[in-house]
């Protein structure tokens, strides 16, 4: 089913959107939980929780791309459950290989703050762009799938010694990015 069909669906409140994005996108959906989450019951139900977030957020949402939208749902709601999962007071010390990159941008405290971070988010855009094309995918499922290493290696052929210079690389050019257009790293 076309997208723009799904999307009708979702718009006219009728469940049959949710078996079409299942059937379409249950696969996309799954992979980016995995990348979060060990466990299948914690996956499936990330998985049931991006669902009812879709429902919820389509209307009044009318998103332009749907697989990059179901996406960062599924990946919202895998963070938030592992998150929630690992969290200090349940003994937890997990931090997110992306705050290695992130941990550049600013945090959004205060309004200046969250200029700060809407500029860093235009310039992560744009450096992004500028990557070619294996250096953008390493960069892409690193820091957005949260892929390990040894997944990546695996996906692009790339020796783990490439990607690890090439992500160090990568990380230092958008640190200087950064600082170059004033933000504060």
């Amino acid at each position: 089913m076309k997208d723009n069909k799904i999307l009708e669906l979702f718009f006219a409140r009728d469940e049959k959107a949710l078996e079409a994005v299942s059937e379409k996108y249950g696969k996309l959906c799954r992979f980016v939980a995995s990348n979060f989450l060990c466990m299948r019951e914690d996956r499936e139900e990330c998985f049931n929780d991006t669902l009812l977030a879709l429902w919820n957020s389509i209307p009044p949402e009318k998103p332009e791309n749907l697989p990059a939208y179901i996406s960062a749902t599924a990946r919202n709601q895998a963070v938030n459950r592992s998150r929630a999962a690992n969290a200090w007071k349940r003994g937890g010390q997990v931090q997110f290989v992306n705050e290695e990159c992130l941990s550049l941008i600013a945090d959004g405290k205060t309004l200046a703050d969250d200029y700060e971070s809407a500029l860093a988010a235009r310039i992560l855009n744009g450096f992004i762009e500028d990557l070619g094309e294996g250096e953008r995918k390493v960069f892409v499922l690193r820091y957005w799938f949260d892929a390990s290493i040894l997944q990546i290696v695996k996906q692009t052929g790339f020796s783990e010694s490439k990607v690890k210079s090439m992500l160090a690389r990568q990380r230092r050019r958008l640190a200087q990015k950064l600082e170059k257009e004033g933000i504060i790293v």
